[in-house]
C-alpha cells in the first residue's frame, strides 16, 4: 500500500511525531472535559447568582442557540470548539496543507517531484489525502473520548446519547474539510509555507471571532453566516442525537469548493523559474 501511494505515506511520516503529540494532546484535554462534566454539574459550573451564563456563551458551547453551555451537551459541545481544540485542528491542516505545494515551490524542489509519473493531480491527491486521514485521526480521538465518557458516567449517559457523540464526530470531520480546502487553494497559488498556515490560522480565528460576536451582538447577527463556526454546533448534535445535514452540506460543500479550486490552480500554476 505504502508503495502504491507514496507521497501519502510519505506526508504523513514526515509528521508521524507531530500528529503523535497532537492525537495525545486532543485524547488529554477530551479527558479532562469529561472528568470536569463528572466533577462538577454544568449548572453549577457556569451558573452564579441564579442567573444563566451569558448569550454569547453559545459560541463556547458549539450550539446555533439551542444549547445552554450549562448543560452535559453544551459541556461536552465546549470540548469540541474550545480554543485549544481548534489549535490543535489548525495545527495538523496548516502543517500539512503548506507542505503540499507551497512548501516544494519554497524550497525549490517542485520540478523534481512532479516529473512522470508523479502528475500534478496525483500529487494533489495524495497530499489531500494526506490532510484527511490526519483529519479524520484527531477528530476520531476526540470522539471516542467523549463516547467512552458518556459510556462510563451514568450522569452523562442520560443526558447525551452515543448517537449525539457520533453525530458531533461526524460534523468535526466536515468542519476540518472545511478548513482543509480553502487552506488547500492558498498552498497551490502560494509559494510560502508562512502564507498557508497564516491563511488557515486566519480562517479559524476570524471565523470564532466572526461567531462570538454575532451571538453576542444583534446588530452583527447576519455576520454568523460568514463563519463556519456556526454550521460546525456539536453542542446541537449531542443534544439532539442527529447530525445536522444541512450544516454538514454547506462545512463539506466548501471544502470540496476549495479543493476543486486548489485543482484548478495547480494544473493552471507556472513553476519555471
Amino acid at each position: 500500500m505504502k508503495e502504491r501511494w507514496p507521497l501519502l505515506w510519505l506526508a504523513l511520516y514526515r509528521r508521524r511525531r507531530m500528529l503523535t503529540a497532537l492525537l495525545i494532546g486532543m485524547v488529554a484535554f477530551e479527558t479532562l472535559i469529561v472528568v470536569v462534566a463528572n466533577t462538577i454539574t454544568p449548572q453549577d459550573l457556569f451558573s452564579a447568582g441564579g442567573k444563566g451564563p451569558p448569550s454569547a456563551y453559545r459560541a463556547f458551547s458549539g450550539s446555533s442557540g439551542e444549547v445552554s453551555i450549562a448543560s452535559y451537551p453544551g459541556l461536552l459541545g465546549a470540548g469540541l470548539v474550545h480554543p485549544f481544540w481548534i489549535a490543535l485542528q489548525l495545527t495538523a491542516i496548516g502543517s500539512l496543507a503548506a507542505a503540499a505545494v507551497a512548501a516544494d515551490v519554497e524550497s525549490g524542489t517542485v520540478e523534481l517531484v512532479m516529473v512522470r509519473p508523479v502528475t500534478r493531480t496525483r500529487l494533489l491527491a495524495e497530499r489531500t489525502a494526506a490532510l484527511l486521514v490526519a483529519a479524520v485521526a484527531l477528530n476520531a480521538a476526540a470522539t471516542l473520548t467523549v463516547a467512552a465518557g458518556v459510556a462510563l458516567s451514568p450522569d452523562l449517559h442520560r443526558a447525551v446519547a452515543l448517537p449525539g457523540v457520533l453525530a458531533a464526530g461526524v460534523l468535526g470531520c466536515a468542519f476540518a474539510l472545511c478548513l482543509i480546502g480553502p487552506a488547500l487553494a492558498v498552498s497551490a497559488a502560494g509559494s510560502r509555507r508562512a502564507q498557508v498556515i497564516g491563511a488557515t490560522i486566519a480562517i479559524g480565528a476570524v471565523g470564532f471571532a466572526l461567531n462570538f460576536i454575532a451571538l453576542a451582538w444583534a446588530p452583527a447577527r447576519p455576520l454568523r453566516y460568514a463563519s463556519p463556526f456556526h454550521y460546525y454546533t456539536p453542542g446541537d448534535a449531542l443534544a439532539d442525537g442527529t447530525v445536522p445535514w444541512a450544516s454538514f452540506l454547506v462545512l463539506a460543500g466548501t471544502g470540496l469548493l476549495g479543493v476543486i479550486a486548489a485543482h484548478l490552480m495547480l494544473q493552471r500554476r507556472d513553476f519555471t523559474p
